[in-house]
């Protein structure tokens, strides 16, 4: 850790809100990113990242610092993720589109929700990278994960290793294996990737 944010993390831990801005200041759109690849859904991305920050900075005297501090806060970031993508599976449930929603002013009809690409995506005008993400959201959470922390936030197999606490080698094995289940999802897309390479 470095000496500013040493000092930073000392009076944070104090309770000075301004040290704990300054120093999560480098850390806000890696955690964000990583939540949104993770939910897919940018509404969601955004309440979880400050979820995230939240509880960091309520488990400062907790932190040991023999660790990085950059890698307790992914810890806590994918920790969250998971928490929430758990939480989804068990709140899913089929519902008839015709039910009406009560209100406290009435009743009013279900709105199908927008499924518009986020606004980075649509500000990049990428459709390819929107059919990576569709085929990154499909996989297990474990290789979700994985792929995102390597191959789009490029975390070193080591910082993985740390943040899953797990061996450097069963991280490589995973990421292999979640390679190729990306590669298989992206397979009945070959024609439309090829389609971008080529115009």
């Amino acid at each position: 850790m470095r000496e500013s944010d040493k000092s930073l993390l000392d009076k944070a831990k104090k309770g000075d809100v301004q040290a704990f801005e300054d120093l999560i200041e480098g850390y806000q759109k890696r955690v964000f990113n990583i939540t949104l690849r993770m939910i897919g859904n940018y509404d969601d991305a955004s309440e979880l990242t400050q979820e995230v920050f939240i509880r960091v900075f309520r488990s400062l005297n907790s932190f040991k610092e023999e660790a990085q501090f950059s890698t307790w806060v992914y810890k806590i970031a994918t920790n969250i993720c998971l928490d929430e993508l758990r939480k989804q599976k068990k709140r899913k449930a089929v519902i008839s589109l015709d039910e009406e929603i009560r209100t406290d002013d009435g009743e009013i009809k279900r709105q199908i929700e927008d499924e518009k690409p986020t606004p980075d995506i649509i500000a990049e005008k990428n459709e390819m990278k929107n059919i990576v993400n569709k085929a990154i959201q499909s996989l297990s959470e474990e290789y979700r994960f994985v792929i995102i922390m390597r191959d789009i936030q490029g975390f070193s197999y080591e910082e993985i290793a740390k943040i899953i606490k797990c061996p450097e080698g069963t991280v490589k094995s995973r990421i292999n294996r979640a390679r190729k289940a990306l590669k298989e999802a992206l397979e009945d897309k070959k024609e439309l990737l090829y389609g971008f390479y080529v115009k």
